[in-house]
């Protein structure tokens, strides 16, 4: 039963996270440029939220990480796009809420937590620090999109963006591998394709750009 719920949650996340980057590639198919829509957004806080507590279902401090760099970017983003706004005042204050009771919680019991996380006899060191370290780039690509759309004063998704996108999902796909995780698999297997057309999309633009100079 247990099982059932920790997976039934990992793959709900995946889900969105799989629906969110569906809606990017088409909204970019359509306009024939890499764009950046507010649902694209809305729905990584939704998926990063549940991703965060199947890491947590799982013991997974690899995952965890990631997630918790990520989902303030994800709002970040909203208010660049003055959409952040737009949402009801209650979702604003959970989205908010959320990370600052998960952090609390973590602290609240670390000593059990930081045996669970760091000391899990199912997960080798080195396989956690290399999950960790997929986790990482993975995660600096939102930093990178974070401070690239705050110098261009609006949410951009740009072509850095894809390409570490690239990087870290391959490093998270071979940890899925060695860890037996039909989640991120699945996750990072769909999101593989979906950055490969982007990067695709964004060098046609470019092209076609620098001929109309």
């Amino acid at each position: 039963m247990e099982s059932v719920l920790l997976y039934s949650v990992g793959f709900l996340a995946q889900a969105l996270f799989s629906a969110r980057l569906l809606v990017q590639w088409i909204k970019s198919e359509k306009a024939g440029k890499s764009l950046s829509p507010a649902i694209f957004w809305q729905l990584s806080i939704l998926a990063s939220w549940l991703l965060f507590l199947y890491g947590l279902l799982r013991n997974d401090f690899a995952i965890i990480l990631g997630q918790m760099i990520a989902y303030t970017i994800y709002i970040r983003n909203l208010q660049l796009q003055n959409r952040w706004k737009a949402l009801p005042f209650i979702t604003r204050i959970l989205a908010l809420a959320t990370p600052v009771i998960a952090i609390a919680s973590i602290l609240q019991n670390w000593d059990m937590n930081y045996a669970l996380l760091f000391k899990n006899e199912e997960i080798p060191f080195l396989l956690l620090l290399w999950g960790v370290a997929g986790q990482i780039i993975f995660t600096f690509r939102f930093v990178y999109q974070w401070i690239y759309s705050e110098h261009k004063g609006k949410s951009c998704l740009p072509l850095g963006f894809w390409l570490i996108s690239m990087i870290g999902s391959c490093m998270i796909l071979s940890y899925a591998i060695y860890r037996t995780d039909p989640v991120l698999f699945i996750g990072q297997g769909f999101g593989m394709i979906v950055y490969a057309r982007n990067i695709i999309l964004i060098r046609k633009n470019n092209v076609l750009l620098s001929s109309e100079k």
